[in-house]
């Protein structure tokens, strides 16, 4: 069995940078770089006076987003006034106690934000910002705090915000993320408690979901949520049972990641079988084209978080992920350098949104390579 630390030494490192993979080929690099160009510019004219992007009251949740976008194309840093008035703007919502609890969507935002501020800290300047978040996440995850204990299918989850808010995987997925991007090690309580729900998400009969639908469709992939008798946005599986998604697969894929979870434990070879399965990058699979983008941006994060140049599919045939993605970004890229979703939902018709999203995207692409 391999350890934890050889894992995340060919994927994940404590910072969050993908090591050791072969370099992308220099066509994809390039293109990769031009199209982060373009989509940078095109936020750069986006931007309000007030420093926010698709800015509304009390949700600073995609100017979070774009920040964070932008500082990791790496054709902006912290010094840049578009950048620079960005954070401004994400400061007014701090509270001093930590965290953006004041928002309409909280631990998202906070979760966003945090990455945001870690991505742009230098000299120790917003050290308290994210370790504030990080505490305020923590405070907000469903636990022994709310009276929900290990076998409550509650436990270890996030939602959007709230005590009666309940937990979600894409919002689960999201405080995992930050709190391994901003520090924090894969054997921390929080990260660990996230993993039981992480778990719990997945369409794996195992000793780790003890929900009734587990077994009906059990494909490895995953669902938006099991609380409440759970839910998928995918519907219900023929038969019984709830279908798994690729947006969810990769957000919860990640998450098995972060936590620290070993090549050969039965949840990633079953994640892993589901993407085999499904793999593509022309849609989100079990939505068509709804959530697009949001697919997009989870895989790219966690197939380079697992350290893999390449996918062999069901059929074996084997892909490069990174230069499939590239090409399938950049040929769906507007004429300003941005990116929309026809299928609008789930906020993908603003192209803000939709435009940070593809810089990630592209920049966990470079990043491994």
């Amino acid at each position: 069995m391999q350890s934890r630390r050889s894992f995340l030494a060919q994927g994940l490192g404590a910072a969050g940078l993908v090591l050791g993979l072969p370099r992308l080929g220099r066509a994809s690099a390039q293109s990769a770089d031009a199209s982060i160009a373009r989509a940078v510019e095109f936020l750069r004219t986006r931007q309000a006076d007030d420093g926010s992007w698709s800015g509304e009251r009390n949700e600073p949740g995609i100017t979070g987003l774009v920040v964070a976008a932008l500082l990791k194309s790496g054709r902006m840093t912290p010094l840049d006034p578009v950048v620079s008035k960005g954070l401004a703007y994400l400061e007014q919502f701090v509270d001093p106690a930590g965290g953006f609890p004041g928002t309409s969507h909280a631990n998202y935002t906070t979760a966003i934000a945090i990455m945001a501020f870690h991505e742009a800290n230098r000299d120790g300047r917003y050290d308290a910002i994210v370790k504030g978040g990080q505490d305020f996440l923590k405070t907000k995850q469903w636990d022994e705090g709310e009276g929900r204990h290990p076998d409550d299918v509650f436990y270890g989850g996030a939602g959007y915000g709230g005590r009666s808010d309940r937990p979600d995987l894409s919002n689960t997925a999201f405080m995992v993320e930050a709190l391994r991007e901003t520090g924090l090690p894969a054997d921390d309580p929080a990260l660990q408690k996230a993993l039981i729900f992480v778990s719990r998400s997945q369409n794996l009969d195992s000793e780790f979901n003890d929900q009734p639908w587990a077994e009906k469709v059990n494909d490895g992939g995953f669902i938006y949520t099991p609380a409440n008798g759970g839910s998928s946005l995918a519907g219900e599986a023929p038969g019984g049972g709830l279908r798994s998604y690729g947006g969810m697969t990769y957000a919860g894929f990640k998450s098995l990641v972060y936590a620290g979870l070993t090549r050969d434990d039965p949840r990633v070879k079953a994640a892993l079988e589901y993407i085999r399965a499904h793999y593509t990058v022309e849609e989100n699979p079990g939505l068509g084209q709804v959530g697009l983008y949001y697919y997009y941006q989870a895989m790219a994060k966690a197939l380079a978080a697992f350290g893999e140049p390449t996918i062999v599919d069901s059929q074996g045939v084997s892909h490069d992920w990174r230069a499939d993605l590239t090409a399938a970004l950049v040929k769906r890229q507007g004429p300003r350098g941005e990116w929309v979703n026809p299928a609008d939902r789930f906020m993908e018709g603003d192209p803000n949104l939709v435009t940070a999203y593809g810089i990630l995207a592209l920049a966990s692409v470079r990043a491994s390579g």
